[in-house]
């Protein structure tokens, strides 16, 4: 098996596993264990937390260890909360499965954070948009498959089969991950600094460098505002614009669409057009999705949601794989898993702040107020990359010399 066609179905079967834990999650604590809303809430927060909780020390790990090694241990930890999980299920542990939904996200995490920094030594620096395009199409359409499946499980068998389903994918990732060659750690720093002090130069050298700064800044307006709207979107769709619970999920599933479309086209987009077309495309689309959402309660509400998620999934998938060969082609090797593990742990930092705030402002302003802040805030995500010298990349950069051992 060919190094890249193993890490993608590794990826293949790594984000099943996770999408399918995470859509399974919710049915099992309910259905299965009789969990309330606030028990519920504790126990996807506790899944969710793991992006923000384990990045920064997972990124300094990928930079100190061999990267096939961490992309088995993140595998085998997945496949170990899988089958937790199902134990949880069936002794009726709430705390177990609680366990068993931080200890997969954070599988996932290391998994996303590595094998993002092995790609560039896997494949030449010219096939990385195309790389990285396959892969992200891998997590979009699982993404949009794995709810579907785990509720028509969860209705004709048991919930707790989602998980079974999880274990799964994540053994066939173990599986592929085994036919990688096997490669020594990054080189290190000279004098390898204490565990602390490495996580401060990666972040360190993501605000010094430009690009990454510039790149930063816009995922994190972008996320902001993504956020918020997710925190709004089911009073705007259920109040002013009238749909119910079956056309708010149809409006809100284009989304899904977007991202793979977007996977699809990114690698001819690549080839055709410049960086600076994609990277300023991506958040300004945004702007014009919040546009017609602003529009929706005076128009064809229905019509207006869906193109409005529809774009904010193709856009952004667009400049999401831009972004990252960009980031992958800067980035020194042996720093590669702390620049990313930064980045990462920006993003999911200002998620929540972003839900709150879309929450808070819509219930003291109202839905309006709400969708003109989130419309800003991609405003100012298009404004970073506008100001920054990632608006002037006419061409990809050329890789930084260093150490691409895995």
């Amino acid at each position: 098996m060919k190094p890249f066609t193993a890490l993608l179905g590794a990826a293949a079967g790594t984000h099943a596993a996770d999408q399918m834990a995470l859509a399974t999650l919710p049915l099992t604590a309910t259905l299965v264990l009789g969990a309330g809303p606030d028990l519920l809430g504790l126990l996807v927060a506790a899944q969710s937390a793991a992006w923000l909780l384990v990045s920064l020390p997972a990124g300094t790990w990928i930079d100190r260890m061999p990267r096939r090694r961490m992309l088995i241990v993140a595998l085998a930890l997945g496949l170990t909360a899988s089958l937790a999980a199902v134990a949880a299920a069936a002794t009726g542990q709430v705390f177990l499965l609680g366990l068993a939904a931080i200890a997969g996200a954070s599988g996932t995490v290391v998994y996303v954070l590595t094998s993002v920094s092995l790609l560039p030594s896997l494949v030449p620096a010219g096939d990385l948009p195309r790389a990285n395009a396959r892969l992200e199409l891998a997590r979009a359409v699982v993404s949009l498959a794995a709810p579907f499946v785990a509720g028509l499980l969860a209705q004709h068998l048991s919930p707790t089969w989602g998980y079974a389903l999880a274990a799964l994918g994540a053994a066939l990732a173990l599986v592929c991950v085994l036919a990688l060659p096997k490669g020594a750690a990054p080189t290190a720093e000279t004098g390898r600094p204490g565990f602390a002090n490495a996580i401060r130069i990666g972040a360190v050298f993501v605000v010094r460098n430009e690009l990454l700064r510039g790149i930063s800044l816009c995922a994190i307006f972008w996320n902001f505002a993504f956020f918020a709207l997710l925190a709004v979107w089911a009073p705007l769709a259920l109040g002013p614009l009238g749909l119910d619970p079956a056309h708010m999920g149809l409006a809100q599933s284009t989304y899904g669409a977007g991202l793979i479309l977007g996977a699809l086209v990114a690698p001819v987009s690549a080839r055709r057009l410049p960086p600076l077309v994609t990277l300023i495309f991506g958040p300004a689309v945004s702007i014009i999705a919040a546009i017609l959402f602003l529009a929706a309660p005076s128009g064809s509400g229905l019509i207006l949601a869906a193109a409005g998620y529809f774009l904010v999934g193709f856009g952004p998938m667009l400049w999401a794989i831009c972004q990252t060969t960009v980031r992958q082609l800067v980035t020194p090797s042996p720093l590669m898993g702390r620049v990313n593990a930064t980045v990462q742990t920006a993003i999911y930092g200002v998620r929540p702040l972003g839900a709150l705030a879309g929450g808070f402002v819509a219930a003291q302003a109202g839905l309006h107020a709400a969708l003109l802040m989130i419309a800003v805030a991609f405003a100012l995500s298009t404004l970073v990359i506008v100001l920054s010298p990632l608006a002037r990349m006419r061409a990809l950069p050329q890789p930084v010399v260093g150490d691409a051992q895995a």
